[in-house]
């Protein structure tokens, strides 16, 4: 049986008697450019300050500076990197950072609910990879980069193993868990969605009348580029970087949740944790209604995932949500109730985008009139349930009930008779206190 990753003659000695890993020793060219980037900060904060410096340096005053600067640069990246250790014990990963200032995380494997493995694109032709975990009650995650690209999956797999209960001794024999893969987005599919996108076209539509209208009213040449080409701009690069990031996006199903990768620059192997997701959001736009695609998306409690789809056909798609939200059956158009017609005189025309259903498993609103959007909280995720009422709803006799999920996010079922809202009020408080008493703790591999 060999030694754990990152352990052996090049480690530091044990700390408590568990043996502390470095990072990649490619690390240390990541961390080298904090020096320079103060630099360049300093150069933006005061950009006339820094081009008079600039106009004083001679030849020989920039050779210095960067006989200067780049040894300063190496050594506080080897630094940084020689100070920087991790531990996995029995109960927790503890990570030490920091050259002046010291910093030791610790970090409870049973509060680790997802592990990303990510390779931005130099980090890919290096070998190496970065680990970003979501823990409860974080808001942001603590981070490994880098470890080499088969080290990370090794750790990923016994810090989730560990998560899940199973021993040190043989944590890491267990190895990844097992995944059959659901579905994949083929790239023509994700590139003609982005076309059909209503906000591609705003922005397009956007970039053709702003600057029009300002050349008859300026007839200033400069005005009018100023203003066409961010808006351009804009319109390109969120396609673009939506394209990018989401390329090759493969939704696969394992015994730690489901697992995504995607991205053709930057890959990212996320994983969505079982029993954390706290909404699933069903969007399906406009354009896309002919084509009967949907985009779902989430909000997962202390996780930055929130992505699921970013296309896929509305039977796929449906068929996916059961596997995050086992025994939910996405309510359709005709199990949706609307509001009554009186909720007109709040919201005409768009009133009828708005609909309710509550099923044994779900709370499910809809809203939207060209951009549907249907959002499913399961009863247990429930943290709190609340009625709003306003003057002019009083005297129409109209309400909302919103109710509050653990991801710090609300959901709405907007314009509800009064008398339907009082009695949801009821019944949901007692389906949420029901759900959390009979959901199944949330463990790893369960």
């Amino acid at each position: 049986m060999g030694s754990p990753p990152g352990s052996g003659p090049g480690a530091p000695p044990p700390a408590d008697g568990v043996a502390e890993r470095r990072l990649h020793p490619v690390t240390p060219l990541r961390r080298a450019w904090a020096p320079i980037a103060v630099l360049v900060g300093w150069a933006v904060h005061d950009p006339d300050q820094a081009q008079r410096q600039l106009t004083r340096l001679t030849t020989a005053h920039l050779l210095i500076g960067l006989a200067v600067l780049i040894p300063a640069a190496a050594l506080y990246g080897f630094l940084t990197w020689w100070f920087t250790h991790y531990a996995v014990t029995d109960t927790e990963l503890r990570i030490r950072t920091g050259l002046l200032f010291r910093r030791t995380a610790h970090i409870r494997l049973e509060r680790i609910q997802a592990i990303d493995v990510t390779q931005p694109l130099l980090a890919r032709v290096a070998g190496v990879a970065k680990l970003k975990l979501d823990v409860i009650g974080t808001g942001k995650k603590d981070e490994l980069a880098f470890l080499g690209a088969d080290e990370a999956r090794a750790l990923r797999a016994e810090l989730l193993a560990r998560a899940a209960g199973f021993a040190p001794e043989t944590a890491h024999e267990v190895g990844e868990a097992p995944a059959r893969q659901l579905l994949r987005v083929p790239p023509g599919v994700l590139a003609v969605s982005l076309l059909l996108t209503g906000a591609t076209w705003g922005t397009l539509l956007a970039a053709a009348v702003v600057p029009t209208l300002l050349w008859l009213a300026t007839h200033n040449l400069w005005t009018v580029l100023a203003t066409a080409l961010p808006l351009v701009g804009a319109a390109g690069a969120n396609s673009a970087g939506r394209f990018v990031a989401e390329y090759d996006w493969t939704v696969a199903e394992s015994p730690d949740g489901l697992r995504i990768d995607h991205g053709l620059l930057d890959r990212v192997h996320e994983t969505v944790p079982p029993g954390r997701v706290q909404t699933v959001r069903i969007v399906e736009p406009l354009l896309w209604r002919r084509r009967r695609w949907v985009r779902v998306e989430l909000d997962v409690a202390g996780s930055s995932n929130s992505v699921l789809l970013p296309v896929a056909p509305r039977e796929i798609a449906e068929s996916v949500v059961v596997r995050v939200l086992p025994g939910v059956t996405v309510p359709t158009g005709p199990e949706l109730s609307r509001p009554p017609r009186r909720a007109a005189r709040c919201r005409p025309v768009w009133w009828r985008g708005h609909g309710l259903a509550v099923t044994d498993a779900v709370f499910a609103a809809r809203h939207g009139l060209l951009r549907r959007s249907l959002a499913l909280v399961p009863h247990a995720k429930v943290q709190s349930v609340r009625l709003t009422q306003g003057p002019w709803r009083r005297a129409l006799r109209l309400a909302d009930v919103t109710v509050d999920t653990g991801a710090n996010k609300t959901v709405s079922a907007r314009l509800r008779d009064a008398d339907e809202a009082a009695r949801l009020l009821r019944s949901q408080a007692e389906r949420s206190r029901t759900g959390r008493r009979d959901a199944p703790p949330d463990r790893w591999m369960a």
